[in-house]
């Protein structure tokens, strides 16, 4: 199981200060789509750049062109991207096929997908890499998790590994890790807090006696 950081509300040398502070808790760093939108490709980039030892996901959130839009962000430094599973299964097949052409990989992020089972097995067919269940910040300021939906996909997807995202904290990991997710993704629950550096590590320690189990 490992942990990955979000980074959605900050620049690239605000992105920096955060991931130095918990660098050694964390094994993804997550360059979320408003930071790709303000900054472009160039904060991926840098973060690998700074960082190499960590994984760097893109979170492109992929909707067409999937095969170009992997290209460049493998270009980028990325190892990880992430694209929609509301989109095209045409879409997903191409943005596999460059992923494998680019030793990158694939992560299917499910938010907004209405028939989350039968959409998880189809995507799980296709040879992506990672299926998320994704609560978006719009539903979390309504009270909604993404636990349930976990469940549902780690009792249907046999392929791809299982990754989790949307309004973790500290106080309700617990939680999550019963579930045995691949991927645990946190942004404000880290981010939002004083002490970056304490909650990551105890989020680390969480996640690996969820592993050891």
């Amino acid at each position: 199981m490992e942990l990955q950081l979000a980074l959605d509300l900050v620049n690239i040398s605000e992105a920096k200060e955060v991931v130095q502070e918990v660098q050694e808790y964390i094994d993804i760093v997550e360059i979320g789509t408003p930071v790709v939108i303000n900054e472009g490709l160039k904060a991926v980039k840098e973060i690998k750049e700074a960082f190499p030892s960590l994984k760097v996901l893109a979170d492109l959130k992929i909707m067409d062109a999937g095969a170009y839009e992997v290209m460049k962000a493998s270009e980028a430094g990325a190892s990880i991207i992430t694209i929609l599973g509301a989109t095209d299964d045409s879409t997903i097949k191409g943005a596999v096929e460059e992923a494998k052409k680019q030793g990158t990989q694939i992560l299917v992020d499910m938010i907004n997908v209405k028939n989350l089972e039968q959409r998880a097995k189809e995507v799980d067919a296709l040879g992506v890499d990672y299926i998320c269940v994704h609560t978006g910040y719009d539903l979390q300021a309504e009270g909604e998790t993404p636990f349930e939906q976990l469940q549902t996909i780690k009792r249907v997807v046999k392929n791809a590994k299982t990754a989790v995202a949307g309004g973790i904290k500290l106080n309700t990991l617990p939680e999550v890790v019963q579930s045995q997710p691949d991927l645990v993704i946190v942004g404000g629950g880290i981010t939002s807090e004083k002490d970056k550096r304490n909650v990551a590590e105890e989020m680390k320690k969480v996640v690996k006696q969820a592993t050891l189990v």
